[in-house]
């Protein structure tokens, strides 16, 4: 049985490299290190596809085409049972990690991310794999300096990084990738006790 990899993010060239786009932008560096097939618009779905082999694992990759808080509508085209979402992995920024950091989850609530509520509510389960990207400054001592209010909120994650943050996080998608891979080759809770542990 294959894996579904979703990349949460907004759709369009106006929310390319925002903090938003974490996710979204990490499976498009996932498939491009793995030479997926490229990617094709899927109407029906309302998603952007790719689909490859991670040793002799098949891998379907979705990106939705709708705003984040619809995410869920491509996801439930791939993803139909909850025990079908045991074999998915959503990955998505997190404001509660700082830039720099990754950490994989398991059966977590939303946390407030819109993204992950869609999806949450269309497959009907919580117990799914997660990679969540850090995005918010930190200060020296490593304390994480997140934006206050929905407003600030909103208007930090639709920034996009600056030059010397996307260099950051490119460093942050060589694990995500690596991550990725173990979790399709080796199981979830390998992978998370191999990658939690380290930044």
């Amino acid at each position: 049985m294959g894996w579904v990899i979703v990349g949460l993010g907004n759709p369009g060239e106006d929310y390319e490299n925002t903090r938003h786009n974490a996710g979204r932008m990490a499976v498009e560096f996932f498939a491009k290190e793995h030479g997926f097939n490229g990617w094709h618009a899927d109407k029906k779905a309302k998603g952007t596809s790719s689909t490859g082999m991670i040793q002799k694992t098949v891998v379907a990759l979705i990106l939705p085409d709708t705003f984040m808080n619809k995410s869920g509508v491509a996801v439930s085209k791939l993803v139909k049972t909850p025990k079908a979402a045991e074999r998915m992995v959503v990955v998505y920024d997190d404001l509660d990690l700082p830039l720099g950091t990754m950490k994989l989850s398991f059966d977590r609530g939303s946390g407030g991310h819109k993204g992950l509520e869609s999806v949450i509510k269309a497959v009907h389960t919580t117990k799914f794999t997660r990679v969540r990207i850090g995005v918010s400054p930190s200060t020296s001592a490593g304390n994480i300096k997140k934006p206050d209010g929905k407003r600030e909120v909103n208007k930090f994650i639709l920034d996009p990084f600056k030059p010397h943050q996307m260099e950051e996080l490119r460093r942050v998608f060589k694990r995500v990738n690596a991550a990725l891979e173990k979790i399709i080759t080796d199981g979830r809770e390998i992978a998370m006790n191999e990658f939690n542990q380290t930044q």
